[in-house]
């Protein structure tokens, strides 16, 4: 087998550059989300519903109301009190690390001493807890959306958690887990791929594809491999229908 075309699109992949964009493949293309869509479903396990009864009751605010700003008409700068306000509502949406809770507040106009505070009280009773987090997030996003394990450092790391707190949540996921995931999601790619489509853009494709995920390359090429093979014994297995 050609393994130079391969490895080309392999190498490509910078796992400290990398968007991880799912945007080439098809996989789940009944309800193509972004990250931003997938970051939505997380929190409906964590509060979801709360967001959507205030969302029901927006038509029927009284007229001498303010009108709501862009978080759903919380209160701007001022008090430790109010941030604490701010962040439950917060909270109530989908779980969020502190970081995010922070950059909302300084959002508000609210000063870093009084933030810190209010989110060190928070983070003493246990409301904001960067492992947790970490933990659901880790969680979800490699259950529902498939994301390996570069992927999703990454994404934490770009929600503030810090590597201490991600690193117990990743190390949950096995070599098998990710193993398994990825021939999971190859199988439904090469499901939808023309069956005489050249083998060798069939395996840069799906390396790609798991690339962009999260996944290295050596788990890459190996699962692919492993699936295309396992493909092709079938169609040698196959009873002639005619």
């Amino acid at each position: 087998m050609g393994e130079s075309s391969g490895t080309e699109a392999g190498e490509r992949f910078d796992p400290d550059t990398a968007e991880f964009d799912d945007s080439s493949d098809r996989y789940a293309r009944r309800g193509r989300r972004t990250d931003a869509g997938d970051e939505a479903s997380f929190g409906e396990s964590s509060g979801g519903s709360e967001r959507r009864g205030r969302g029901r009751g927006r038509g029927r605010r009284r007229s001498g109301e303010g009108a709501e700003d862009s978080d759903g008409g919380l209160p701007g700068g001022g008090t430790e009190a109010q941030a604490k306000d701010v962040c439950l509502r917060l909270l109530g949406d989908r779980a969020r690390s502190r970081a995010e809770l922070a950059d909302r507040l300084a959002a508000r106009g609210f000063s870093v001493e009084i933030a810190n505070r209010a989110l060190d009280r928070l983070t003493e009773v246990g409301l904001i807890d960067d492992a947790a987090f970490a933990e659901q997030w880790v969680h979800q996003r490699h259950t529902f959306s498939g994301k390996g394990k570069r992927a999703l450092i990454q994404e934490l790391r770009r929600k503030g958690v810090a590597d201490e707190d991600a690193e117990p949540a990743l190390a949950a996921i096995t070599d098998d887990d990710e193993y398994e995931r990825a021939a999971e999601l190859v199988r439904r790619k090469l499901r939808t791929l023309p069956r005489d489509l050249d083998r060798e853009k069939i395996l840069r494709r799906l390396v790609g594809m798991l690339a962009r995920r999260g996944y290295n390359q050596s788990t890459a090429f190996t699962v692919v491999k492993a699936e295309l093979a396992d493909r092709a014994d079938m169609d040698l297995t196959e009873p002639d229908s005619h």
